[in-house]
């Protein structure tokens, strides 16, 4: 994805806010900014401010500046004048990390110099910038460097020293801090030499001072010396999270172990530590499993392993204290903690206070990781071998696979009806050819547990050919499936082929997308080969109301990086189906059957061999659509003043980042007071605010940042570094640099989308909607997966009644992004979903209706949406209930709200072109008609997709419509960029341009 145009947008009014009076700005709010003291393209982010105190031909400085910049010899430096203009005579005596010494003509005489340093040159767009640091190279006058003996250094010692004033930054957010000041090597020495031989060092550090260098020692530890005791100041009830520094100088230090033991106050008082977190050494996963890892530290690194404890809210104020014990093959060392504790509470674990690292606890938390049903869904109902959901029915097969599929929504997708649809014509079935295409044979009956309310599990054991097949099977409310399948050889054995069948019902099997397929009608034949270079590893198969999504992976899956980012992270080829490029899949109609087979091709195993065959399905749709709820809510997606947005007509405002209540990307706890009150004066006026927050990338200006950073490549993607100037001077360089806005210099990276960032994330939205009471999100593609959507939505409902989400995707379908469908990749977060915005790059105007049906639409999987690009396509999408999204360019859908409102819309039952029953039809495949039907009345949307101009009468089932043809009327409203007024006679051909339509109100 290019850059995303409503980011560029929100960028644009966000630059205008800075600039413009208060009155202009919502709620008179202004976006909290500090003045940056110089130019930061011409001159870099940094200098030090040098006195010169008298007039000479030359004076000399030497700059302490202490840089974890190993490049920093290579730069260009930059020495100005007290009128600010650059100096040309400059030369380098000495440049290292530690310090530079220059000599430079005063030409203006005695006064303040600046001496800049690492001034950068940007190319690249503005929101994903690439930055270069300029070279050194010499620009003194030969006669000048004569002049001054530049060749003799007794002559260089003899001139005027300069005194150093200070170091500045261009503003306190790119500023140095103490723990990115190295120490020299002479200081580096005297600790290594007070050391002895140990094979690491402890180095106690408090929260607000967060490691920000792993292979450098700060000058701040240096002076310090290691072993120290560690004090640190804590509230009653606050989480307390802090660092044990550990430098391993001489060798590598392996499987690194911490204790901490319990603190001891006065007269008996102790704080428990039995429940110490210990970040590195594991904690709690995103799918709420506790995990423990073994932590080894490189030669020469630096760890913070940081660590959190709770102290009691009734803990007695006064001193603690404790022993730090690190522990590993090398040895251990101890550090000694004190813990002073004040007569202050505090609320909820310090959780308002941010960028005091109070929430490093969310890390590992399992808040929302339950198995309860989270509306609409119903129970999982288990009747012998059938498995009942809301609207779905699963026969389990005596091997555990899927016997039979059934769905019992209505075709209009409105409703949940009583008269099943087969998706299957056979059982699924595992083939394992040897020569003979044998099938399971159970060697058990399927055994049915039920997890929760919303999930129930099964396992069966059979024998396949020479190979024993164990199943483990879950099912959940929302009709996700999961599928472990493990194929055991008990002695050595040659295959021809290991096998998935999966034969469709043919009528069900109408239209796909997958594979790197867009969205149409199914093929009479399609072969499909495994490709790293493609993100694809299924498909979805399906009419409007019954489908079936299926993905074939092994036990080493992760979900690939999405959205520009894919060839970062790429699918993992399973090991069991691609089997070395051997595999596939391929499908063909046969009959009354449309026949999917994943097939592996030929393999030897070897006794004890086991292969993971592991399947994803879907069955779909998820849920009805909500036709009047959906023309209800009337979206807004721009930061304004809400008596402007109420104006419009508009319900629900989404706010985006870069806005000055949401400032920083998918951060959006920095400006909780500014957003409360925009948030109150909406519910004041009836309006809902949903905020963009997503999982995908970070803002740098998030205070865990470097805590994150020390964790690996957990949390934070790795990659080749470089973006924006924060980024490359304050992190490591292995991370992938992500969007960026110029105007507040707001730098993200990309940050995985499995994570414990994930629980970090849900109890962060836990505490929007309670404490500054959001409506729902705005999702901006997203790297997280089901289960983090399923929390996600159980977090907002938990606190706001009829909360709201949104997801808009760029389009997936292009070479970055692995060829992918955006619809596929997000299929499994759509049952938590309440709209679409698909979305950009999407083309409106040469697509098929089967594309904008699967594809766009949403219909088929139970949600409704909009358009973006450019406006979209306001005739084809009524058709699907769609209109573009104020105040977004390309259209304005105020106009058609208007017609809604006259015609009342939100009162009407929606039948789309696709039920067999529609009311109105057209007699063509590529002229469509949708109806919205109330007593006595319909509004009809009609669509073209012909190539030219045509015109045809409305086949009218008036009896169906409840009108009576010889008093009906048929009519079309004046509707600004869209239609002119007309009237229709009954049989009246309706002309139509190629791409456009009409809007026509029938009634008596």
């Amino acid at each position: 994805m290019g850059e995303h145009l409503q980011r560029i947008a929100a960028c644009a009014a966000l630059a205008i806010a800075l600039a413009a009076p208060a009155s202009v700005l919502a709620q008179d709010e202004k976006i909290s900014t500090v003045t940056e003291k110089w130019d930061r393209y011409a001159y870099g982010n940094h200098r030090y401010a040098v006195d010169v105190t008298v007039a000479a031909p030359a004076v000399q400085v030497t700059i302490p500046w202490r840089l974890r910049d190993r490049a920093i010899g290579e730069h260009k430096l930059i020495v100005t004048g007290p009128d600010g203009k650059a100096i040309a005579n400059v030369l380098r005596r000495h440049v290292d990390q530690v310090s530079a010494t220059l000599v430079f003509e005063p030409m203006q005489g005695a006064g303040r110099y600046h001496v800049y340093f690492q001034p950068f040159q940007q190319t690249g767009s503005r929101n994903y910038p690439k930055l270069t640091y300029l070279p050194w190279q010499d620009s003194a006058e030969s006669a000048w460097s004569a002049r001054i003996g530049a060749t003799s250094p007794a002559k260089l010692d003899a001139l005027p020293r300069a005194k150093v004033a200070g170091y500045e930054a261009v503003d306190p957010f790119d500023a140095y801090t103490d723990m990115e000041r190295i120490a020299s090597p002479a200081e580096i020495a005297r600790v290594l030499q007070g050391a002895q031989q140990a094979p690491f060092l402890l180095f106690g550090e408090d929260r607000a001072h967060p490691v920000r260098m792993f292979d450098q020692l700060p000058m701040r530890w240096a002076v310090r010396g290691p072993g120290k005791e560690l004090h640190l100041a804590a509230e009653r009830g606050e989480f307390l999270s802090f660092q044990l520094g550990l430098w391993a100088p001489r060798r590598a230090v392996n499987d690194v172990r911490i204790t901490l033991e319990s603190l001891q106050g006065a007269n008996g008082a102790r704080i428990d530590t039995s429940k110490l977190h210990r970040f590195a050494l594991g904690g709690i996963d995103y799918t709420g499993q506790s995990f423990t890892q073994r932590h080894d530290v490189k030669q020469g690194a630096i760890d913070p392993l940081w660590l959190g404890l709770d102290i009691p809210a009734d803990a007695k104020p006064g001193r603690y204290r404790g022993i730090a014990v690190v522990t590993t093959d090398g040895g251990s060392q101890r550090l000694p903690i004190e813990i002073e504790v004040s007569s202050a509470q505090i609320a909820a674990h310090g959780d308002d206070q941010p960028q005091n690292l109070t929430r490093l606890r969310w890390l590992d938390s399992t808040l929302y990781q339950d198995d309860s049903v989270v509306a609409p869904y119903t129970p999982v109902q288990v009747q012998g071998d059938v498995l009942s959901i809301l609207g779905r029915h699963v026969r389990i097969g005596s091997d555990g696979l899927p016997a039979a599929v059934d769905s019992e929504f209505t075709p209009r997708m409105t409703a949940i009806g009583n008269t099943p649809r087969a998706l299957l014509a056979a059982p699924m079935r595992l083939v394992v050819d040897d020569g003979k295409a044998n099938v399971a044979t159970a060697t058990s009956s399927p055994r049915v547990e039920t997890v929760g309310p919303a999930r129930v599990r099964w396992t069966a054991t059979s024998r396949v050919g020479s190979l024993q097949q164990d199943v483990q099977g879950e099912l959940e409310a929302d009709g996700s499936m999961h599928y472990r399948i493990a194929l055991k050889a008990a002695q050595a054995t040659s295959l021809r082929d290991i096998r998935l069948e999966i034969p469709f019902v043919a009528d069900a099997a109408r239209y796909m997308i997958g594979l790197g397929r867009p969205g149409d009608e199914t093929a009479d034949r399609f072969d499909w080969k495994w490709d790293v270079q493609k993100n694809q590893d299924g498909a979805w198969i399906g009419d409007v109301n019954a489908g079936m999504e299926f993905h074939f992976r092994d036990e080493h899956y992760e979900r690939p990086l999405n959205t520009n980012f894919y060839h970062d992270k790429p699918l993992k080829m399973p090991l069991s189906w691609d089997n070395g490029g051997k595999g596939g899949i391929r499908m063909a109609r046969n009959g009354n059957r449309y026949e999917v087979v994943a097939f592996s091709g030929p393999r030897t195993m070897q006794a004890g061999d086991t292969l993971r065959y592991d399947i994803e399905l879907r069955i779909t749709p998820f849920k009805t659509i909500d036709p009047p709820r959906h023309f209800a809510q009337r979206f807004f997606h721009k930061y304004a003043p809400l008596d402007e947005i109420a104006a419009a007509g508009a319900t629900v405002v989404n706010i985006h980042h870069a806005t000055p209540i949401n400032p920083w990307i998918n951060y959006p706890f920095l400006e909780p007071g500014k957003m409360k009150a925009y948030i109150d004066a909406a519910h004041a006026r009836g309006m809902k605010v949903k905020i963009y927050n997503t999982i995908r990338e970070l803002s740098d200006h998030a205070p865990e940042v470097p805590m994150l950073e020390s964790l690996g490549s957990e949390i934070i993607s790795p990659g080749k570094g470089g973006g924006w100037s924060w980024l490359q001077e304050h992190l490591d360089g292995d991370y992938i640099a992500a969007w960026h806005v110029p105007e507040i210099r707001d730098a993200a990276i990309i940050n995985s989308g499995a994570s414990r960032w994930n629980n970090y994330y849900i109890e962060g939205m836990d505490w929007l909607a309670r404490n500054v009471g959001i409506d729902g999100l705005y999702l901006d593609d997203v790297a997280f997966d089901r289960v983090t959507m399923k929390r996600v939505r159980k977090a907002l409902a938990a606190h706001r009644p009829d909360p709201l989400i949104d997801l808009h995707s760029a389009n997936q379908y292009n070479e970055r992004d692995g060829w992918n469908s955006s619809a596929l990749l997000y299929m499994e977060q759509m049952p938590y979903l309440d709209r679409l915005w698909f979305g950009e790059y999407f083309d409106y105007q040469k697509t098929s209706p089967a594309y904008w049906l699967t594809e766009i639409s949403g219909i088929p999987y139970g949600l409704m949406g909009e358009m973006l690009q450019d406006g979209g396509n306001p005739w084809r999408g009524m058709v699907f209930g769609m209109t573009n999204r104020m105040p977004w360019t390309g259209g304005d859908p105020r106009h058609l709200w208007k017609a809604w409102d006259a015609f009342g819309i939100e009162k009407a039952e929606m039948i789309g072109w696709w039920a067999p029953d529609v009311p109105v039809k057209t007699g063509r495949k590529d002229v469509l008609a949708t109806v919205y039907q109330r007593e006595h009345k319909a509004m009809i949307a009609i669509a073209s997709w012909a190539p030219q101009t045509t015109s045809l009468p409305l086949q009218i089932d008036w009896k169906a419509l409840g009108i009576d043809p010889a008093k009906a009327t048929i009519t079309a409203s004046a509707i600004e960029g869209f239609q002119p007024a007309r009237t229709f006679k009954r049989d009246e051909a309706i002309p139509l341009e190629p791409g456009k339509g009409w809007l026509l109100v029938i009634g008596e």
